[in-house]
């Protein structure tokens, strides 16, 4: 689950490539203070990206197990209840007494739409007179 997009890269390799770099361009670092300290930041600039490397891995990781958790719990949450049916399980034909009474309460038929008031969208009446 692990998996590097990118592999690690070595103490001095940032430095070669940017010297090759440089030298491809007309520059060519000789050793002394600014090579030394280009090397430095280098290095450091390889030091921070293999750590950032690790320390995403270790969140992708993490983000994973989570929202694998959260899909779990959602499941769980929206499974349909294999309790409930063994319960009502005895006469498949008929409802549970509270449902049957509320069933019976109300219209079997379908219902009509009420008729709308006149007088504009909000159903109110104009307050102006006609004339």
């Amino acid at each position: 689950m692990n998996e590097r997009i990118m592999s690690k890269i070595n103490q001095d390799e940032l430095f070669q490539h940017l010297s090759g770099f440089l030298k491809s361009k007309g520059i060519e670092l000789q050793e002394g203070s600014y090579s030394t300290r280009i090397r430095k930041g280098c290095g450091l600039l390889t030091e921070t990206i293999n750590l950032t490397q690790e320390t995403l891995g270790r969140a992708k990781s993490q983000v994973d197990a989570k929202l694998e958790r959260m899909r779990q719990v959602i499941h769980e949450k929206t499974a349909p209840k294999t309790a409930n049916r063994k319960a009502g399980s005895g006469n498949p034909g008929r409802k549970a007494d509270g449902a049957a009474q509320k069933a019976g309460a109300q219209k079997t038929g379908p219902r009509k739409p009420r008729a709308r008031k006149a007088g504009g969208a909000s159903g109110r009446t104009s307050s102006r007179r006609k004339v």
